[in-house]
């Protein structure tokens, strides 16, 4: 059971949301177009060096200093 009172909510909204763009929704039957090989190749390429590349760490506690905080330290 919900603790809010139904009659404290405002459903009308300061200004209506204006209508989705055409652009947001696809047509009937539309498909994407298929990768050619050489893009499947470059995004498999890709993959394999964005598995194996290591993130730099950050030691805790300085994840929110920008660099130049950091050699002012």
């Amino acid at each position: 059971m919900n603790s809010t009172p139904h009659h404290d909510v405002d459903h009308a909204l300061a200004y209506p949301e204006p209508p989705a763009s055409p652009l947001w929704h696809r047509h009937i039957g539309a498909t994407a177009r298929p990768l050619t090989p050489a893009q499947q190749k470059r995004n498999a390429e890709l993959l394999m060096l964005a598995q194996r590349t290591p993130r730099p760490r950050i030691p805790a506690g300085r994840a929110h200093l920008t660099p130049e905080q950091e050699s002012t330290r």
